[in-house]
């Protein structure tokens, strides 16, 4: 697959939008420039110090060679950031200068198992004017196949380094033989422009609404299901919203699509399910690291059956908080196999240039996580104790296996039927 990314990065232009860059000597100077600010950053701080086995002077030598071949802003772009994909790394990665393009393709999807399917169409949106469907299997995304493994990169090349103004797309419905394909054009938008540094980027963020990111909480036959949307809040909020299942015979915390955050909260968090001290995991980076730590809540802690959900987009801190209730017997995880993205990574904010400034960053990785097994489940993910896939049909019909059969674990009834009306995905309007 490494060859198809490099080929997706270096040669795509169909439905590229257009940028009033000119891509002249300048501009490829600044580019060297920044693939040479990007090398520096890697080299001081990513955590091994061997690279893990990659001649970092040759590699990137290689790009600059490439560099001088491209013929566009964007194709340098990619160019710099296939350095980095390169590593196979999920917390190593270029963060490219922002632009005043806001893109909404108005369709989300989802690897589910070995597929990768659609799970979201927007209302009005192009995509559900030609016959996009929740359901839909996504056979390949303007020619490329998206996999499981290199789906992060087909969505990070499209939401961060090349929006396009249309995409193609090869979708077969449920219970359809032949595919077919869909042309669909982007709903775009131009931004006033503003000059901030982009630490951090999310996959689909221009039109991204922030009602997804509210804790979502529900109780039904004694069981409190808590819809946790990521670890990036104030660790002191986990007292407040553990204190809403207490008394519930069980709880599902439900971690699928929520990509890690705050170390410090996922350590507050754990230790409300031991009744000691626990270590998460060890952290090994260049320099002696603290480990992980989950210092119980004592007569706080919850004593209820636990289940934690997670899928293909649980990452990260939710990787490791499923993990150790599972290493150490706390309670079960149901679901599909989490994403396998659990090093931990600091993000690098850079600039070029002084007249005109680009403002651009790297996330880094500077430490491995290895569980209390000795494993490091990077690239692995978290093997669920209950495999529970949605099919096609059930996402069509608006319904969700792994949420009722976690609620029956504990004793409940939630047909999935009912499941699936609880989590809807927000659009921005």
């Amino acid at each position: 697959m490494r060859k198809v990314f490099i080929t997706l990065f270096l040669l795509c232009s169909t439905g590229i939008i257009a940028s009033a860059q000119s891509y002249d000597r300048v501009e490829r100077d600044r580019m060297k420039d920044m693939l040479g600010i990007v090398k520096d950053t890697v080299k001081k701080n990513y955590y091994d110090p061997t690279f893990r086995g990659i001649d970092l002077e040759a590699r990137f030598k290689k790009a600059e060679e490439r560099l001088g071949q491209v013929t566009s802003t964007t194709q340098a772009l990619g160019v710099i950031a296939q350095v980095l994909v390169d590593f196979n790394d999920s917390h190593l990665f270029l963060i490219p200068p922002s632009t005043n393009l806001a893109v909404e393709y108005g369709w989300r999807m989802k690897a589910i198992g070995d597929g990768v399917f659609i799970t979201a169409v927007k209302p009005g949106s192009d995509a559900e004017k030609k016959g996009v469907k929740v359901g839909d299997q996504i056979l390949s995304v303007s020619g490329f196949r998206p996999t499981r493994k290199e789906l992060w990169k087909v969505m990070y090349f499209y939401n961060a380094i090349s929006k396009r103004d249309r995409m193609t797309l090869s979708l077969a419905s449920p219970g359809d033989t032949a595919p077919r394909s869909v042309d669909i054009t982007s709903e775009i938008k131009r931004l006033p422009r503003s000059i901030i540094f982009a630490s951090y980027f999310r996959l689909f963020d221009d039109f991204y609404e922030p009602e997804n990111d509210k804790h979502r909480m529900f109780n039904v036959d004694g069981v409190t299901v808590w819809k946790m949307p990521g670890f990036d809040f104030d660790p002191l909020q986990v007292d407040s919203l553990m204190g809403r299942a207490r008394g519930a015979r069980g709880l599902i915390i439900d971690l699928r699509g929520n990509g890690g955050g705050y170390v410090k909260t996922l350590e507050r968090l754990a230790g409300f399910f031991f009744e000691k001290d626990v270590r998460i995991a060890d952290i090994k980076g260049r320099k002696d690291m603290e480990p992980v730590l989950a210092k119980t809540r004592g007569k706080d802690a919850y004593n209820g059956r636990l289940v934690v959900l997670v899928d293909s987009g649980s990452g990260s801190a939710a990787e490791m908080f499923a993990r150790v209730i599972q290493l150490e017997g706390r309670g079960k995880v149901v679901g599909d196999v989490s994403s396998g993205a659990v090093m931990q990574s600091r993000s690098y904010d850079q600039q070029m240039g002084s007249d005109s400034v680009v403002l651009f960053g790297v996330s880094v990785t500077n430490a491995d996580v290895i569980m209390t097994d000795g494993k490091s489940i990077e690239h692995v993910g978290v093997q669920p104790d209950e495999l529970v896939l949605p099919t096609g049909e059930d996402l069509a019909k608006g319904r969700d296996p792994a949420l009722a059969k976690a609620v029956e674990m504990l004793g409940g009834n939630l047909p999935p039927e009912a499941a699936g009306k609880f989590f809807q995905y927000y659009w921005k309007k």
